[in-house]
Protein backbone atom coordinates (compact mmCIF):
# COMPACT_ATOMS: atom_id res chain seq x y z
CA UNK A 1 0.00 0.00 0.00
CA UNK A 2 1.42 3.47 -0.85
CA UNK A 3 2.71 5.52 2.06
CA UNK A 4 0.14 8.27 1.55
CA UNK A 5 -2.65 5.78 2.20
CA UNK A 6 -1.35 4.89 5.66
CA UNK A 7 -3.22 5.94 8.74
CA UNK A 8 -1.79 9.11 10.41
CA UNK A 9 -0.95 7.05 13.48
CA UNK A 10 1.06 4.49 11.51
CA UNK A 11 3.89 3.20 13.79
CA UNK A 12 6.49 3.59 11.03
CA UNK A 13 5.65 7.25 10.65
CA UNK A 14 5.82 7.81 14.38
CA UNK A 15 9.18 6.04 14.59
CA UNK A 16 10.52 8.10 11.72
CA UNK A 17 9.38 11.31 13.36
CA UNK A 18 11.00 10.35 16.66
CA UNK A 19 14.30 9.53 14.93
CA UNK A 20 14.26 12.82 13.06
CA UNK A 21 13.59 14.68 16.31
CA UNK A 22 16.72 13.12 17.81
CA UNK A 23 18.81 14.29 14.86
CA UNK A 24 17.43 17.80 15.20
CA UNK A 25 17.99 17.81 18.98
CA UNK A 26 21.67 16.86 18.64
CA UNK A 27 22.18 19.35 15.81
CA UNK A 28 20.55 22.09 17.90
CA UNK A 29 22.83 21.33 20.86
CA UNK A 30 25.90 21.68 18.65
CA UNK A 31 24.63 24.91 17.10
CA UNK A 32 23.67 26.49 20.43
CA UNK A 33 27.01 26.02 22.19
CA UNK A 34 29.73 28.66 22.26
CA UNK A 35 32.38 25.91 22.09
CA UNK A 36 32.49 22.53 20.29
CA UNK A 37 31.26 19.47 22.20
CA UNK A 38 32.48 15.87 22.34
CA UNK A 39 30.34 12.74 22.30
CA UNK A 40 30.25 12.41 26.08
CA UNK A 41 29.02 15.99 26.47
CA UNK A 42 26.40 15.57 23.74
CA UNK A 43 25.15 12.36 25.32
CA UNK A 44 24.87 14.05 28.71
CA UNK A 45 23.09 17.12 27.36
CA UNK A 46 20.73 15.21 25.05
CA UNK A 47 19.98 12.31 27.39
CA UNK A 48 20.58 9.83 24.54
CA UNK A 49 22.91 6.82 24.89
CA UNK A 50 26.40 7.32 23.50
CA UNK A 51 25.94 4.73 20.70
CA UNK A 52 22.80 6.61 19.57
CA UNK A 53 24.65 9.93 19.59
CA UNK A 54 27.53 8.37 17.66
CA UNK A 55 25.17 7.08 14.94
CA UNK A 56 23.46 10.47 14.69
CA UNK A 57 26.80 12.27 14.40
CA UNK A 58 28.00 9.84 11.73
CA UNK A 59 24.91 10.57 9.64
CA UNK A 60 25.18 14.34 10.16
CA UNK A 61 28.86 14.30 9.20
CA UNK A 62 28.09 12.32 6.06
CA UNK A 63 25.70 15.11 5.01
CA UNK A 64 28.11 17.92 5.90
CA UNK A 65 25.85 19.21 8.66
CA UNK A 66 28.53 18.84 11.36
CA UNK A 67 32.29 18.39 11.31
CA UNK A 68 34.65 16.71 13.76
CA UNK A 69 37.95 18.14 14.91
CA UNK A 70 40.32 15.17 14.46
CA UNK A 71 42.53 16.26 17.36
CA UNK A 72 40.01 17.20 20.03
CA UNK A 73 37.27 14.79 18.85
CA UNK A 74 34.78 17.61 19.25
CA UNK A 75 31.94 18.50 16.91
CA UNK A 76 30.75 21.80 15.47
CA UNK A 77 28.41 23.08 12.80
CA UNK A 78 29.40 21.99 9.29
CA UNK A 79 29.64 23.94 6.03
CA UNK A 80 26.41 22.62 4.57
CA UNK A 81 24.34 23.79 7.55
CA UNK A 82 26.06 27.19 7.50
CA UNK A 83 25.30 27.50 3.79
CA UNK A 84 21.65 26.59 4.29
CA UNK A 85 21.29 29.04 7.17
CA UNK A 86 22.96 31.80 5.17
CA UNK A 87 20.57 31.28 2.26
CA UNK A 88 17.57 31.26 4.58
CA UNK A 89 18.65 34.52 6.23
CA UNK A 90 19.38 36.14 2.86
CA UNK A 91 15.90 35.22 1.62
CA UNK A 92 14.07 36.12 4.81
CA UNK A 93 11.41 38.75 4.06
CA UNK A 94 11.84 40.27 7.50
CA UNK A 95 15.63 40.47 7.27
CA UNK A 96 15.59 41.79 3.70
CA UNK A 97 12.97 44.40 4.56
CA UNK A 98 14.68 45.40 7.80
CA UNK A 99 18.30 45.62 6.77
CA UNK A 100 18.41 49.25 5.58
CA UNK A 101 16.48 50.70 8.56
CA UNK A 102 18.72 48.62 10.84
CA UNK A 103 21.84 50.06 9.24
CA UNK A 104 20.48 53.54 9.75
CA UNK A 105 19.70 52.71 13.37
CA UNK A 106 23.24 51.41 13.91
CA UNK A 107 24.72 54.54 12.32
CA UNK A 108 22.57 56.85 14.47
CA UNK A 109 23.15 55.05 17.78
CA UNK A 110 26.68 53.79 17.03
CA UNK A 111 25.79 50.69 19.05
CA UNK A 112 25.15 47.02 18.28
CA UNK A 113 21.81 46.23 16.66
CA UNK A 114 20.09 42.83 16.77
CA UNK A 115 17.10 41.59 14.77
CA UNK A 116 15.41 38.61 16.46
CA UNK A 117 12.49 36.34 15.66
CA UNK A 118 10.53 34.07 18.03
CA UNK A 119 11.44 30.39 18.17
CA UNK A 120 9.57 28.17 20.65
CA UNK A 121 10.18 29.79 24.06
CA UNK A 122 13.12 31.96 23.02
CA UNK A 123 14.21 34.54 20.48
CA UNK A 124 16.85 33.90 17.81
CA UNK A 125 19.10 36.57 16.32
CA UNK A 126 18.83 36.50 12.52
CA UNK A 127 20.84 39.69 11.98
CA UNK A 128 23.50 41.57 13.91
CA UNK A 129 25.06 44.89 13.01
CA UNK A 130 28.21 45.59 14.99
CA UNK A 131 28.91 48.83 16.78
CA UNK A 132 31.70 50.81 15.11
CA UNK A 133 33.13 51.48 18.58
CA UNK A 134 35.91 49.53 20.26
CA UNK A 135 33.93 47.49 22.82
CA UNK A 136 31.42 45.19 21.09
CA UNK A 137 28.89 42.48 21.94
CA UNK A 138 29.97 38.82 21.96
CA UNK A 139 26.68 37.63 20.41
CA UNK A 140 26.35 36.18 16.91
CA UNK A 141 23.69 35.35 14.35
CA UNK A 142 21.89 32.22 15.53
CA UNK A 143 22.26 33.05 19.22
CA UNK A 144 19.17 32.23 21.30
CA UNK A 145 18.09 34.53 24.11
CA UNK A 146 15.29 34.04 26.58
CA UNK A 147 11.91 35.73 26.50
CA UNK A 148 12.17 36.88 30.11
CA UNK A 149 15.71 38.30 30.30
CA UNK A 150 16.27 39.98 26.93
CA UNK A 151 14.82 43.22 25.61
CA UNK A 152 13.74 41.52 22.36
CA UNK A 153 12.04 38.75 24.34
CA UNK A 154 10.17 41.13 26.60
CA UNK A 155 9.16 43.34 23.68
CA UNK A 156 7.76 40.25 21.96
CA UNK A 157 5.87 39.03 25.04
CA UNK A 158 4.44 42.47 25.74
CA UNK A 159 2.97 42.69 22.24
CA UNK A 160 1.13 39.36 22.34
CA UNK A 161 -2.51 38.83 23.15
CA UNK A 162 -2.94 38.09 26.85
CA UNK A 163 -3.90 34.41 26.49
CA UNK A 164 -0.94 33.66 24.23
CA UNK A 165 1.41 35.59 26.49
CA UNK A 166 0.26 33.78 29.64
CA UNK A 167 0.52 30.37 27.96
CA UNK A 168 4.10 31.13 26.93
CA UNK A 169 5.07 32.52 30.32
CA UNK A 170 3.86 29.40 32.12
CA UNK A 171 6.37 27.33 30.13
CA UNK A 172 9.37 29.48 31.07
CA UNK A 173 12.12 28.15 33.30
CA UNK A 174 13.34 31.42 34.73
CA UNK A 175 16.98 30.83 35.60
CA UNK A 176 19.09 33.84 36.65
CA UNK A 177 21.92 35.02 34.38
CA UNK A 178 22.85 37.98 36.57
CA UNK A 179 21.69 39.38 39.89
CA UNK A 180 19.19 41.52 37.95
CA UNK A 181 17.40 38.71 36.09
CA UNK A 182 13.68 38.21 36.78
CA UNK A 183 13.13 34.80 38.33
CA UNK A 184 9.40 34.93 39.12
CA UNK A 185 6.37 35.61 36.95
CA UNK A 186 4.94 38.42 39.07
CA UNK A 187 8.03 40.58 38.53
CA UNK A 188 8.02 39.73 34.83
CA UNK A 189 4.32 40.63 34.50
CA UNK A 190 4.98 44.00 36.12
CA UNK A 191 7.89 44.60 33.76
CA UNK A 192 5.72 43.73 30.75
CA UNK A 193 3.01 46.15 31.90
CA UNK A 194 5.62 48.91 31.95
CA UNK A 195 6.87 47.78 28.54
CA UNK A 196 3.40 48.03 27.02
CA UNK A 197 2.79 51.44 28.62
CA UNK A 198 5.98 53.04 27.27
CA UNK A 199 6.14 51.10 23.97
CA UNK A 200 9.58 49.53 24.38
CA UNK A 201 11.39 47.03 26.59
CA UNK A 202 14.50 47.36 28.71
CA UNK A 203 17.10 44.77 29.60
CA UNK A 204 18.77 46.26 32.66
CA UNK A 205 21.79 43.94 32.87
CA UNK A 206 19.34 41.02 33.08
CA UNK A 207 20.81 38.92 30.27
CA UNK A 208 24.45 39.96 30.57
CA UNK A 209 26.26 41.97 33.22
CA UNK A 210 27.26 45.51 32.24
CA UNK A 211 25.06 45.45 29.11
CA UNK A 212 21.91 47.59 28.85
CA UNK A 213 19.51 46.97 25.95
CA UNK A 214 16.41 48.64 24.55
CA UNK A 215 14.03 46.51 22.50
CA UNK A 216 10.93 47.12 20.41
CA UNK A 217 8.64 45.02 18.24
CA UNK A 218 8.08 44.88 14.51
CA UNK A 219 4.39 44.19 14.02
CA UNK A 220 2.43 42.53 11.26
CA UNK A 221 -0.80 43.67 9.65
CA UNK A 222 -2.74 42.27 12.63
CA UNK A 223 -0.78 44.43 15.06
CA UNK A 224 0.96 41.46 16.67
CA UNK A 225 4.76 41.14 16.90
CA UNK A 226 6.57 39.18 14.18
CA UNK A 227 10.13 40.15 15.14
CA UNK A 228 11.96 42.49 17.49
CA UNK A 229 14.93 44.85 17.31
CA UNK A 230 17.33 45.78 20.10
CA UNK A 231 20.03 48.35 20.69
CA UNK A 232 22.73 46.96 23.03
CA UNK A 233 25.01 49.32 24.93
CA UNK A 234 27.91 48.67 27.31
CA UNK A 235 26.80 50.31 30.55
CA UNK A 236 29.86 52.58 30.79
CA UNK A 237 29.04 54.02 27.34
CA UNK A 238 25.31 54.62 27.86
CA UNK A 239 24.50 58.25 27.11
CA UNK A 240 22.68 60.45 29.67
CA UNK A 241 19.63 60.96 27.41
CA UNK A 242 18.77 57.39 26.30
CA UNK A 243 15.33 58.41 25.02
CA UNK A 244 16.81 60.64 22.36
CA UNK A 245 19.99 58.62 21.78
CA UNK A 246 18.48 55.12 21.50
CA UNK A 247 14.74 54.79 22.10
CA UNK A 248 13.37 57.28 19.58
CA UNK A 249 15.56 55.99 16.70
CA UNK A 250 14.68 52.40 17.68
CA UNK A 251 10.94 53.04 17.63
CA UNK A 252 11.22 54.89 14.33
CA UNK A 253 13.16 52.00 12.78
CA UNK A 254 10.60 49.42 13.96
CA UNK A 255 7.72 51.55 12.65
CA UNK A 256 9.45 51.88 9.28
CA UNK A 257 10.06 48.13 9.02
CA UNK A 258 6.47 47.38 10.06
CA UNK A 259 5.13 49.68 7.34
CA UNK A 260 7.44 48.14 4.72
CA UNK A 261 6.30 44.64 5.69
CA UNK A 262 2.66 45.67 5.42
CA UNK A 263 3.19 46.91 1.86
CA UNK A 264 0.96 49.36 -0.03
CA UNK A 265 -2.26 50.13 1.79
Amino acid sequence: MPDHDKHPDDPNKIAGTAAFSKFVAVLQLIADQDAPLNIAQLAALSGYPRPTVYRILAALMAEGMVVENPRSKQFEVGPRLINLASRAWDRSDIRTTAIEPLRQLRDITRETIHLAVPSDVSMVYIEKLESPQAVRMASRIGTRVTLYSSSVGKAYLAGLEESRRENLMRTLQMEPFTEHTHTDLSALRQDLEQTRARGYAEDREENEAQIFCYGAAIVGADGLPVACVSVSIPLFRRLPDPQQAYVTPLLQACATISRKLAGPG
